[in-house]
């Protein structure tokens, strides 16, 4: 439905008949670790996710996997090889 709450005139998942059905029946503002993602909109004078309603919650265990200014390196960790399922292997 369309938001009548802080995003006037925007599609919400939250909205319902009854109002907006998000904890709070707002949105909070992003929070500094959100500055500089593409996600971020601005609406009346502050600046709202687009993807989620409460950005700091994404932000409390770690990285927000809907941030798209964080890119996450490709972690190379070597798996321990047994020398002799790999000398077997050789053999084939």
């Amino acid at each position: 439905m369309v938001c009548t709450t802080v995003r006037n005139g925007f599609e919400c998942p939250f909205m319902t008949a009854k109002g907006c059905s998000y904890n709070g029946g707002i949105c909070h503002e992003i929070v500094e670790k959100c500055n500089g993602c593409n996600r971020g909109i601005e609406y009346g004078s502050r600046w709202y996710c687009s993807a989620c309603p409460d950005p700091s919650l994404k932000w409390k265990t770690g990285d927000c996997n809907f941030a798209s200014h964080i890119t996450k390196a490709a972690s190379e960790s070597k798996a321990k090889i047994n020398p002799l399922k790999a000398s077997k292997r050789g053999n084939k």
